[in-house]
C-alpha cells in the first residue's frame, strides 16, 4: 500500500505537487494547528485506532466509558474533538474549502481526499488486483470483494452484506420503507437509483444507445437485449422444447404456448390472450 507524504510540523503537504495547509489557516478557522482529529490519524500519521480513517469513532473499538453525546441526535463519541467535528454537520459548518474549485468541507480529511481529484492522485493500491483509490476507506471497502468479507448483517433475517448501503437498502424490504418519491407522479422507491431510472419515463431521457445502429434506450437491460439482434446471441432457452431467444420476455411469451397460460384478459368480453398486444 502506497501512502501520501506525512504531515510536516506546521502544516500538511499533499502529493507530488504539494498543497499547503498552514497552521495560520487552521488557527483562523478555529482549529488547533497541531490537531489530528480531523484526519482520523494519530500524530504519527497512522489511522487513529478509535476513529479509523474516516475520523468517526469505530463502534467496534470505541470504549464504553467516558462517552460524549451529541445533544441534537444522541450519537456518542469517545473523544470530545470528534464530537465537535460531528456537530458541524448539524450547524452546516464547512470551514475547509478547496482552493481549486471552492467546494467546502466539514472535515480536513475530506478536503484532502477531494484535492486528489484535481491532482489525479490515487495513492492507495489494492494488493490483490492493483486497482488504485483516492482514500483508504474506499480501498478497504473494495478489498472485501477479494476477501469475501461481509461484515454487515441484517437484524431481521441474518443475511450478510459487504457494504452498509446494501444492508440499509435490504432492510427496507422488511420495513417496507420507501423514502424516495417521484415528484411528478408520487411513486415511491426503496433506492435513489431506482427513482432516477423511473424519472426517465417522465423526462423521456434515453441515455443508452446502440453502437451498431444508433437506437437509444431508456434502460441498459433494453439495450443489451437489442444488441443481441446484431450479435445473433440467443441465450434464453425454452425449458420445454429447447428453442432459443434473444430476450427473456420473448422466452416467457413462447413458453405460454406450452403451458396454456393466458394472463391478459379483455375487459369487455373476458377473452384471454398469451400476449398483451
Amino acid at each position: 500500500m502506497v501512502l501520501c507524504p506525512t504531515a510536516s510540523p506546521s502544516g500538511v503537504l499533499l502529493g507530488p505537487n504539494p498543497t499547503w495547509y498552514g497552521s495560520a489557516t487552521l488557527t483562523h478557522q478555529g482549529e488547533r494547528p497541531d490537531s489530528h482529529f480531523d484526519s482520523g490519524k494519530s500524530p504519527s500519521g497512522e489511522p487513529d485506532p478509535e476513529t479509523g480513517p474516516s475520523g468517526e469513532p469505530d463502534p467496534e473499538t470505541s470504549k464504553p466509558t467516558g462517552l460524549y453525546h451529541c445533544s441534537l441526535c444522541g450519537k456518542s463519541f469517545t473523544k470530545l474533538q470528534n464530537l465537535r467535528v460531528h456537530e458541524r454537520t448539524h450547524r452546516g459548518e464547512k470551514p475547509f474549502n478547496c482552493s481549486q474549485c471552492g467546494k467546502r468541507f466539514t472535515r480536513l480529511e475530506n478536503l484532502k481526499q477531494h484535492d486528489r481529484i484535481h491532482r489525479g492522485e490515487k495513492p492507495y493500491h489494492c494488493s490483490h488486483c492493483g486497482k488504485c483509490f483516492r482514500s483508504l476507506g474506499t480501498l478497504t471497502t473494495h478489498e472485501r470483494i477479494h476477501t469475501g468479507e461481509m461484515p454487515y448483517h441484517c437484524s431481521h433475517c441474518g443475511e450478510s452484506f459487504r457494504w452498509s448501503g446494501s444492508l440499509k437498502t435490504h432492510e427496507r424490504t422488511h420495513t417496507q420503507e420507501k423514502p424516495y418519491q417521484c415528484s411528478l407522479c408520487g411513486k415511491r422507491f426503496t433506492e435513489l437509483g431506482s427513482l432516477k431510472i423511473h424519472n426517465r419515463i417522465h423526462t423521456g431521457e434515453k441515455p443508452y444507445y446502440c453502437s451498431q445502429c444508433g437506437i437509444n434506450f431508456t434502460w441498459l437491460a433494453s439495450l443489451k437485449t437489442h444488441e443481441r439482434i446484431h450479435t445473433g446471441e440467443r441465450s434464453y432457452h425454452c425449458s420445454h422444447c429447447g428453442n432459443s431467444f434473444s430476450g427473456l420476455v420473448n422466452q416467457k411469451q413462447h413458453e405460454r404456448v406450452h403451458t396454456g397460460d393466458k394472463p391478459y384478459q379483455c375487459s369487455l368480453c373476458g377473452k384471454s390472450f398469451t400476449q398483451e398486444a
